[in-house]
């Protein structure tokens, strides 16, 4: 096991901006991931398993619906806090902090915000504990980009829905206890549905083979005329405009998490820079290596004005959702590229899982595709600013 000496680079003295709950907030998920992630995550990667032991941890920290309100047993944090959160997860690993972006904004929020009463008294609580573990179901195997063409439907049968179709690339679906769905009515509308572990017809095969987040758990949702009560239905927003919702929440998350990667490297470069020796010196005194390092924690900078512009927007309810694609695009678009000059760095120890470089690297070529592709971001913005769409 290595010893995680991160020290976090703020190069604008960003932490002014914070309040002093969102330093407390931040340290308290740092001093966890040094403690309990670091530790273990190249073992879990190399071995493709995702660390069920640290479910309870996350819980601790707050990682599960942190804006949540407390009555529903989330944390009643702010979105900064949530974002400062992820950040810190992400710079343990990806897969974790899909694990927890997944749990909050794809499975806790819609039922926050488009469940009713009961719904929320049922699954809030366990989720935010980490009794309960969820998974979002929207991406199929003919439809990513394009969800709204879903083929997953159900038919009203009088007493209950009957549900059929397939979703696959589900973060955490071998092990949740309950699926948030997107599917079809008859009249073509889509509707949320609560799918819970146990119900017949319902299985959750593993997605094996990934070099992508080797430590999340991936999987398909597969419905074979499962039996949905009808009160399992999401009752207060439907459309494509719900999952859309939900997305903007978990990318809203993302463009945080990524600079937790982005960190990570650079730090683990500068380290390894002032160590190396060649020619005499150390490598971090060569120019084409300052180079790299100073573009690295530029990039690293601007993205963090930028997310802390958004987590304030985001606070007063004014944050768009063409301004969430910027900072998912801009934000992982920086990791990964970070990510391979601080490769480069360390030559061919950066290769290895003594470091977390290549690990990071390999799960941000999931990240700048998942919850909207590079491109898919790009075109948002595109059509944002022109008022024209160039999707179809």
């Amino acid at each position: 096991m290595s010893q995680d000496l991160f020290q976090a680079p703020d190069y604008y003295q960003l932490d002014e901006l914070l309040t002093e709950e969102h330093i407390l907030v931040r340290n308290a998920a740092r001093e966890w991931v040094k403690r309990e992630v670091s530790p273990i995550i190249e073992e879990f990667a190399q071995q493709a398993k995702f660390p069920i032991s640290i479910i309870s941890g996350l819980a601790e920290i707050g990682a599960f619906g942190p804006y949540i309100p407390e009555e529903y047993g989330g944390a009643g944090l702010d979105q900064i806090s949530y974002g400062l959160i992820m950040q810190e997860i992400e710079r343990g690993d990806s897969g974790v902090r899909s694990t927890a972006s997944v749990q909050s904004s794809l499975v806790m929020y819609p039922i926050w915000k488009y469940g009713n009463e009961a719904q929320r008294q049922k699954y809030l609580p366990k989720l935010a504990s980490g009794e309960f573990l969820g998974c979002f179901g929207l991406t199929e195997p003919d439809h990513g980009s394009n969800p709204g063409g879903m083929t997953t439907n159900i038919k009203d049968m009088g007493d209950y829905y009957l549900l059929n179709g397939a979703k696959m690339w589900i973060s955490n679906a071998p092990f949740a206890d309950i699926a948030v769905v997107w599917a079809k009515n008859e009249e073509g509308r889509i509707k949320g549905v609560l799918v819970e572990r146990g119900m017949e017809g319902f299985t959750t095969p593993e997605t094996h083979n990934k070099w992508s987040l080797r430590a999340s758990a991936t999987g398909e949702l597969i419905f074979d005329n499962v039996k949905i009560p009808k009160e399992n239905i999401l009752p207060n927003k439907d459309g494509l405009g719900a999952p859309l919702g939900c997305l903007d929440s978990a990318r809203y998350g993302i463009a945080w998490g990524a600079i937790g990667a982005a960190m990570d490297c650079y730090d683990t470069a500068l380290r390894y820079a002032k160590q190396r020796i060649q020619f005499g010196k150390p490598i971090a005194g060569m120019q084409l290596q300052q180079k790299k390092l100073a573009e690295m924690i530029t990039e690293i900078t601007k993205a963090q004005l930028l997310t802390w512009r958004l987590g304030v927007l985001k606070n007063e309810n004014r944050a768009t959702t063409a301004q969430i694609s910027m900072a998912k695009r801009n934000n992982v678009d920086m990791a990964i590229h970070i990510a391979r000059e601080a490769r480069q760095i360390l030559g061919a120890m950066g290769i290895t899982g003594e470091y977390s470089i290549m690990r990071h690297m390999m799960n941000l070529e999931s990240v700048i595709t998942y919850e909207g592709t590079h491109d898919i971001h790009l075109l948002i913005t595109g059509m944002d600013i022109t008022g024209i769409s160039a999707f179809k």
